[in-house]
């Protein structure tokens, strides 16, 4: 039996995917924990889970909210000053206790959750890195002035909570990169290491409420799921309006279902559907179709069930994820600022009516079913614990 602690940010996005490698984990004898905000946390990877107390940012603080009008290189300092290297000095503590109180074998840290691999080098621990998007591996090529910037930002962080001589980057385990993506979606990418396991999506079932009405889906009508995430909610109401506008002007060939925890959408007509939440995973199984901003964990669950996309990447690494949808050939880009009703129409009518999208998407729906998901995810982690790997 071996402890693996995983250290996450208070995003869901970047918790999920722990979860489904954790119960892998857990099923195979090990024990399991997480250190991280419980108020965020808790709820995502279930009752009875050991989630060890890291302090973060306070979530409400309005000066963590980015202007939708902030892109590229200024969006990603706005990120990296304002949150996530803050985010790095109010965790490390709560890293260090749980490291002391756990003693994990292995400690897996989220790539944004720079702590964890911080804490993990000042303390000598063998760690793993679970990379939840695999754009971070080449997002930054082409901005050295940023990547510049950051590694500066991190050079300062390690010398507070990390090791001063290490020059290893905290983002990156030297020993195992878990990458929940595939080479069909993401590419060759020659550029990183030899420690990189593609896993595919790690897919685990998360509490929902059982109230979606799902008597108000037509299975004779192709239905056509639309969100933003989880964290866009400042620049979803423009977007989701014309959204709708182009459904309502296609009652005879879609339905949708629009995520909009912002209340700003109409629901105009039994073909568009408007909800707060949804049970994304149950839902996906029912759709044929995805628009959304090229979040990771989106259009991996969205290929998981070989559909393909309409995405409109907004900032971070949504360009780099929308670059990879479109060079599979699984999907349409559009411009998410200038995405007008009748734009989106089309782009659905191409991924709804060519079959060359949806080809693509089932090839990289196989390539993630190939990979062994949470299975391989612990296998690998398994490895690093007995220094097999």
């Amino acid at each position: 039996m071996s402890r693996f602690l995983f250290v996450v940010p208070p995003l869901a996005g970047h918790v999920n995917p722990t979860v489904g490698v954790a119960a892998e984990l857990a099923r195979r004898g090990h024990q399991v924990a997480w250190a991280g905000l419980p108020e965020v946390v808790g709820p995502l990877v279930g009752d009875g889970a050991t989630v060890f107390r890291c302090a973060s940012p306070d979530l409400a603080d309005p000066a963590l909210l980015r202007p939708p009008s902030l892109r590229g290189p200024a969006a990603l300092k706005f990120l990296w000053e304002r949150f996530l290297g803050p985010l790095a000095e109010h965790m490390a503590p709560g890293v260090r206790s749980a490291v002391g109180e756990f003693r994990p074998d292995v400690l897996v840290a989220d790539q944004q959750a720079v702590a964890g691999g911080l804490v993990a080098e000042r303390l000598g621990l063998v760690w793993a890195t679970s990379a939840t998007t695999t754009a971070g591996f080449t997002s930054l090529s082409g901005l050295p002035k940023v990547d510049a910037w950051i590694t500066g930002l991190i050079g300062e962080l390690r010398r507070r909570i990390g090791d001063p001589r290490s020059t290893a980057d905290p983002r990156l385990s030297d020993r195992l990169v878990l990458a929940f993506s595939t080479e069909a979606l993401a590419g060759p990418v020659p550029s990183i290491g030899q420690q990189v396991r593609f896993v595919g999506p790690s897919l685990a079932a998360r509490p929902a409420a059982d109230d979606f009405p799902w008597h108000r889906l037509d299975p004779r009508t192709p239905t056509v799921l639309i969100t933003l995430g989880t964290a866009n909610a400042e620049a979803a109401p423009r977007f989701l309006a014309a959204c709708a506008e182009a459904l309502r002007g296609r009652p005879d060939r879609a339905q949708a279902v629009i995520v909009d925890p912002t209340g700003t959408v109409p629901e105009f007509a039994d073909r568009v559907l408007v909800r707060a939440h949804v049970p994304q995973l149950a839902l996906l199984e029912r759709c044929d179709a995805v628009i959304c901003h090229a979040g990771h964990n989106t259009v991996c669950e969205a290929l998981w069930n070989g559909l393909p996309l309409v995405v409109a990447p907004i900032r971070d690494d949504q360009p780099a994820v929308a670059a990879q949808v479109t060079d599979a050939g699984a999907g349409v880009r559009v411009r998410f600022n200038r995405a007008t009703a009748d734009v989106l129409g089309a782009a659905l009518d191409t991924v709804l009516r060519e079959p060359g999208c949806r080809e693509a998407a089932g090839r990289v729906r196989a390539s993630f079913r190939a990979a062994g998901g949470a299975a391989a995810a612990a296998g690998h982690l398994e490895a690093l614990a007995t220094g097999a790997n």
